[in-house]
């Protein structure tokens, strides 16, 4: 079993940034791909950016792209989140989760919720304009 905890929401101006970070604890040894999703009231839930564990390329969702950095420590198994430019759209509640290896064999699927076997509670993010 594999524990996700997210951290570092709060509320931002437009404009401003927060660095969010998710960390893994557990059985982590199989853990392959640790992504970002959110998900705005009334809203399909989206997907932001992954991670791969083992060579550290990262896969973007088309609203965020450009905007956003991530990075790993693998030691400590988290992963954080660098969002800059926010805006009142990036108002949602961030979720991490993460995927085992047999799940995520093929980076084409990286944006589907469904190849994730572990996910977090959220971190809400609120963006005023």
């Amino acid at each position: 079993q594999v524990q996700v905890v997210e951290s570092g929401g709060g509320l931002v101006q437009a404009g401003g940034s927060l660095r969010l970070s998710c960390a893994a604890s557990g059985r982590t040894s199989r853990s392959n791909v640790m992504g970002w999703f959110r998900q705005a009231p009334g809203k399909d839930r989206e997907f932001v950016v992954s991670i791969n564990l083992s060579d550290g390329r990262t896969y973007y969702g088309d609203s965020v792209k450009g905007r956003i950095t991530t990075s790993r420590d693998n030691a400590k198994n988290t992963v954080y989140l660098q969002m800059n430019a926010l805006g009142p759209e990036d108002t949602a509640v961030y979720y991490c989760a993460v995927g085992t290896s047999s799940r995520t064999i093929f980076s084409a699927t990286y944006h589907l919720p469904a190849i994730y076997d572990y996910w977090g509670q959220g971190t809400q993010v609120t963006v005023s304009s």
